[in-house]
């Protein structure tokens, strides 16, 4: 697909660019460089090719939640720098 001068004025236009005159040249061949790799892109063998989703087959592996008791608190309130009624105590986060 060739792009001509007029459309890519008429892409210019609906995209709000500034566009000089000088610059017309440069343009056409930069996006005739993108529609061919958009072709080339587009016709690629993909018959043969498996669908996949992604090239990791990995999956989020989540485990149960289960309730454990804790049964030396003291040992572990023994890391808090202050504690109130057998919790750490932290200063205030939020105002």
């Amino acid at each position: 697909m060739k792009v001509s001068k007029e459309e890519l004025l008429h892409i210019v236009n609906l995209a709000h660019l500034e566009l000089k005159e000088n610059e017309i040249e440069q343009y056409l061949l930069h996006l005739q460089d993108i529609l061919n790799f958009a072709n080339i892109v587009n016709n690629a063998p993909v018959d043969e090719l498996d669908i996949t989703v992604g090239a990791n087959e990995a999956k989020n592996v989540f485990r149960k939640d289960e309730i454990n008791i804790f049964e030396d608190n003291e040992a572990l309130l023994k890391n808090a720098v202050s504690q109130e009624l057998n919790m750490f105590k932290i200063p205030k986060v939020i105002s």
